[in-house]
């Protein structure tokens, strides 16, 4: 295997060696690196890979990589580099008369012109005799210097790098899915990076057919599309798939010419949907509402006494038949979204299909025991967003084996959101808080009663 080099952007840390390994998957190339040398604060890592071939198509669609190149030499020193440069002649007469061009970069800190040019005049042996192009270059070759993130950076760098440009990822879809620029949008629609990252997650690709059940302004359903597969998607709400005259989910098809990919969208509640059993699909990836932006609702009434035992009548006809009429709705707990989202994804997923969505918690109280869990469903990655006080985590689980009937998620035990006994008041204290934490001797975990404790419901 060559040995080549990454350079990741400096951005959602915890998400970059999930995306890295669903790549390897979707792309069907074997990797290899030391798990040891990942540091959140580096945007380096070697890895081993069998062709140049394969690099180029790990990072086509990378959203967090931003380049990958064959390593040259590593060090700690320019002697160091040059030293290991020198020992591989052999790579050097293929681009003795090609177009060329250097470039040096420096991570947590700057270089001026004059420096660049001094460390690009030390790699003069190379004997390089075709042109320089710094618009076009049939190969490009590069010098990163790695200062680390400390305020004051040392006067030199922790390691360099140097090796020959392969190809680069593809941030430039960043851009352009980016919500300023999409014709229709709502309060819970997701950037472009964290949907397109979710999208490689999910293994979206050519053929596949996924799913979003709170599909909202439709996020999803685009980045997914954009890497060939056939997305569909529900809600609750059809307020928001409607959108606006002109405004609307099918608006955003039209501007990202993606008709063809997304097939449709639905209204009704995930908890009573309509879908056979014989229908699978490739992956499952959502949002679901936890109230920083939504609150998650189902069909049912806040109060069942209040029901009434006789059919309204309009003009002889029956109420719930007109055309705007809506059945009723009450709070959907967090709890009761996931277990009915785990219990969903393990009935409805092809084997080896992925379920990718956010779980919210609250920072202080999480911890990795917290995640739901569920017999035919296995954990891949579980990535970190932090807001401060509270935090959403970026789930992947895939399905390794067939849903067997009367299999249930564990939720460990959380009591709903309809128990108001339980509800936290002021700085999270409750009355109840011994019985809270104490419930049948376990800890409850760091999405219990999220809404309430991060002040997204009053009573």
């Amino acid at each position: 295997m060559t040995k080549y080099f990454i350079q990741f952007v400096q951005s959602h840390e915890e998400f970059r060696l999930p995306e890295l390994e669903s790549l390897a998957k979707i792309e069907n190339v074997k990797i290899s690196y030391n798990r040891e040398d990942y540091k959140k604060n580096c945007p380096f890592l070697i890895i081993e890979i069998d062709t140049e071939e394969e690099a180029i198509r790990l990072v086509k669609r990378a959203i967090l990589i931003r380049n990958i190149y064959e390593l040259w030499g590593t060090g700690k020193s320019y002697e160091e580099v040059h030293t290991r440069v020198k020992a591989k002649p052999e790579r050097w007469p293929p681009y003795n008369y090609k177009s060329f061009k250097f470039t040096v970069s420096a991570f947590g800190s700057t270089c001026s012109s004059d420096y660049q040019v001094g460390i690009i005049n030390t790699f003069a042996y190379l004997g390089f005799k075709g042109e320089i192009n710094l618009k076009d270059p049939e190969v490009q070759f590069g010098v990163l210097e790695d200062y680390g993130l400390d305020p004051a950076p040392p006067t030199e760098p922790y390691m360099i790098y140097f090796g020959r440009l392969i190809a680069s990822g593809n941030r430039d879809l960043i851009q352009t899915y980016n919500l300023k620029k999409r014709k229709y949008i709502g309060n819970t629609s997701m950037d472009a990076e964290l949907s397109l990252i979710m999208a490689n997650q999910a293994l979206a690709a050519p053929g596949k057919l996924i799913y979003d059940p709170f599909v909202g302004t439709g996020s999803f359903l685009l980045t997914c599309a954009q890497f060939g597969s056939f997305t569909m998607g529900s809600d609750i709400d059809g307020r928001q798939i409607r959108g606006k005259t002109n405004r609307s989910i099918k608006s955003n098809v039209e501007q990202y010419h993606l008709r063809g990919k997304v097939l449709d969208t639905f209204v009704f509640d995930i908890c009573h949907h309509p879908w056979r059993d014989n229908l699978w699909f490739d992956a499952i990836v959502t949002d679901p509402p936890y109230g920083v932006r939504a609150g998650a609702k189902t069909l049912g009434r806040k109060n069942p006494s209040k029901r009434s035992l006789t059919t309204k009548l309009i003009d002889g006809t029956p109420a719930y038949e007109e055309e705007n009429s809506y059945p009723p709705t009450k709070p959907y707990e967090m709890s009761e979204v996931l277990s009915d989202l785990l219990e969903f994804a393990a009935r409805f997923l092809v084997l080896g299909g992925r379920l990718v969505y956010w779980l919210p918690t609250v920072v202080d109280e999480y911890s990795n025991s917290d995640l739901p869990e569920h017999p035919s469903m296995r954990l891949i990655s579980n990535s970190e967003q932090n807001f401060g006080q509270w935090a959403r985590r970026l789930i992947t689980m895939e399905k390794f084996k067939e849903n067997i009937i009367g299999d249930r998620a564990n939720i460990h035990n959380v009591k709903g959101l309809d128990n108001l006994s339980f509800v936290y008041k002021k700085k999270d204290v409750s009355p109840n808080e011994e019985e809270i934490t104490n419930t049948k001797g376990k800890k409850k975990p760091g999405h219990y009663l999220f809404r309430e404790k991060v002040g997204l419901v009053e009573i």
